[in-house]
């Protein structure tokens, strides 16, 4: 690879440079030197801006990793305004996708594709971006997502890199890697202090909340349409997102991948037993507080999972105030409908974060097969809001909890505000160690 902006005659030499660039320039600095005048090119030299490559953006199929992105975009945006920032993301990002993020952030430049073992890139974007970045920083994630690429970039460049807010469990090929990182964020103290035991050895090892507790994606004009068209007032429903115990991908028409039979069989034989609860409590908010209830999706299977296990399960007198979406949605358009709910509940993960993000009281219910990400919720003081369906009592919790929600909806308010400030809190110390990396 070759230096693409030799105009930069300030930074130092890098290994992309040629041999002779970095003679020339020397050279020319001894000249400049006898002659009494390289002091005053020097200090007059513009100081430029300081260059980070994002890689992230997983998957589109999850509203939830599609949050991850913009929520790390928006973090650089408010904490480091004097850092130029590229996105380095998944070949399966959608052009639909790509311009709900540059509707955000319009200036973004997005590169794609993988460094070989020899060192070349598939693209001419992403072997400028490698010239062009101080810092490769790997996003949030249920794990070292882009580990292959990782260490293609600290073989292949030399420069440094960090990890912000990602699930962790034990794994020996991330050891080696995550021993090069400048720090490693881990979203739940779960995973913090696995990393720990498993001899992670990262200089700055801390707890720092998921990108997506950031993420400010709107669709308002979008949303308000479609809570009209539903009948759904401002403040006066509740969302509420399940999931089965496995993905199941294989639904997903484009997604080719076959059946599985042993986690098809894992989900068939828990779906009962994992939304029996959050249907009572349903059930119980429609009729004891007047509250409506929206089924939503957090990604691309969970449609017809509201349908069967909730909607098509519901007595008659409270179906007629529920709500079943029946269509996708992207994150812009789900987070302007939670900021207008009273409030979320259920299985799933990422619309909750963004709740609390944007101040909206959000329950999350876990189990095993989620990993340990669950766990933040107690790490940012809403150990009240978390319930594990593998442990019996606390399937009777659940609709109390939801019910309070809705009865005291000024406290929950200010309780979700409160874990909302710590997040930010984190959330900026973990820019201001960005920061310190930066400035070298």
């Amino acid at each position: 690879m070759k230096k693409t902006n030799p105009n930069d005659s300030h930074l130092p030499c890098t290994r992309f440079e040629s041999q002779s660039t970095s003679s020339d320039r020397r050279q020319f600095l001894q000249t400049m030197l006898a002659a009494g005048v390289a002091p005053a090119l020097v200090s007059a030299a513009p100081k430029r801006r300081p260059r980070i490559l994002l890689r992230s953006s997983w998957q589109v199929v999850n509203i939830g990793d599609i949050a991850h992105t913009p929520g790390v975009l928006a973090l650089i945006e408010e904490h480091l305004p004097e850092a130029e920032v590229r996105l380095w993301a998944s070949g399966n990002l959608t052009d639909e996708v790509a311009a709900m993020e540059h509707r955000r952030f319009p200036g973004l430049k997005i590169v794609k594709g993988s460094i070989g073992a020899n060192g070349r890139t598939s693209s001419d974007d992403l072997r400028e971006a490698l010239d062009w970045c101080d810092f490769l920083l790997h996003g949030s994630g249920p794990s070292l997502v882009a580990r292959k690429d990782v260490a293609a970039f600290l073989e292949h460049t030399g420069k440094p890199f960090g990890v912000f807010g990602i699930t962790w469990t034990p794994d020996r090929g991330d050891l080696q890697i995550l021993n090069q990182a400048r720090f490693v964020f881990f979203r739940d103290s779960v995973s913090l202090e696995t990393a720990r035991k498993a001899g992670v050895k990262s200089p700055l090892m801390e707890f720092g909340p998921d990108g997506a507790f950031a993420c400010d994606l709107r669709d308002d004009a979008r949303a308000k349409t479609f809570l009209a068209a539903n009948d759904l007032e401002d403040g006066r429903f509740f969302c509420c997102l399940s999931r089965l115990r496995h993905t199941p991908y294989w639904t997903i028409p484009g997604k080719n991948r076959p059946l599985d039979p042993e986690r098809h069989a894992r989900n068939e034989s828990m779906k009962e037993h994992d939304h029996k609860a959050l249907r009572e409590t349903i059930v119980a908010l429609v009729r004891e507080t007047g509250f409506k209830v929206l089924l939503c999706p957090e990604d691309m299977t969970q449609m017809a999972v509201g349908r069967e296990m909730f909607w098509d399960k519901l007595p008659a007198d409270v179906r007629d105030r529920v709500v079943w979406r029946e269509q996708f949605w992207l994150t812009d358009e789900a987070l302007s409908v939670y900021v207008r709910s009273a409030g979320l509940f259920g299985s799933e993960m990422h619309s909750p974060i963004m709740a609390i993000g944007n101040g909206i009281p959000a329950i999350v219910c876990r189990f095993e097969q989620q990993t340990s990400k669950g766990f933040m919720w107690r790490d940012i003081g809403l150990n009240d809001w978390l319930f594990d369906l593998d442990v019996e009592a606390d399937h009777a919790r659940i609709h109390p909890a939801v019910l309070d929600l809705a009865r005291n909806p000024e406290a929950a308010r200010a309780k979700a505000d409160k874990a909302r400030k710590l997040v930010r809190q984190r959330q900026k110390q973990m820019c201001d160690v960005l920061r310190r990396e930066l400035m070298g």
